[in-house]
């Protein structure tokens, strides 16, 4: 089986998960007559295994997605070559979209005001991703792959600085 067609059925059982999961939690329609402080929502994953467990695998397949290589090999475009391939980073990028709103959660949310802004942001972006992917546009897609990177890395040095510099070789 190959690289993409093993990372397909991984992310298609992840999507199956977070999609039963999301099922199970839906609050009971039949009592809409409460308010919204009413509303529970499963918190399960805290903000780091979220990041870890859904968001990055997402984005990183995005990313692997995207481009271009050029190395003693010669070029190699990144970008997926078939219907199938497209439909599987657009599906991707709709839980990079999904991320933005389960970041924005209340019990997650840091604070109403930048992390909102970011949360939004990677939806925003994921929405363009996805956009992108079902129109098979690669500049739109590089782009949207952009605007996720540049969201995250916002987001991490405004709530997390010390994650940036983990990649940063000691010295």
């Amino acid at each position: 089986m190959n690289r993409q067609n093993s990372l397909f059925y991984k992310s298609g059982f992840l999507l199956l998960v977070l999609t039963a999961l999301v099922t199970c939690s839906a609050p009971d329609e039949t009592n809409s007559g409460g308010n919204s402080s009413d509303v529970s929502y499963n918190l399960s994953l805290d903000v780091p295994e979220l990041m870890v467990l859904v968001l990055e695998p997402a984005s990183d397949i995005l990313w692997d997605s995207a481009g271009w290589v050029l190395d003693a090999s010669g070029y190699e475009e990144l970008y997926p070559t078939t219907d199938e391939g497209w439909a599987y980073v657009r599906a991707q990028a709709a839980v990079v979209l999904e991320a933005g709103n389960m970041l924005a959660l209340p019990g997650r949310a840091v604070d109403t005001d930048a992390w909102i802004t970011y949360s939004n942001g990677l939806s925003s972006a994921g929405l363009a991703a996805m956009e992108a992917a079902a129109s098979q546009n690669h500049e739109d897609f590089f782009q949207a792959g952009a605007q996720i990177y540049s969201v995250c890395t916002a987001c991490h040095q405004a709530y997390n600085p010390d994650i940036n510099s983990q990649f940063v070789a000691e010295e």
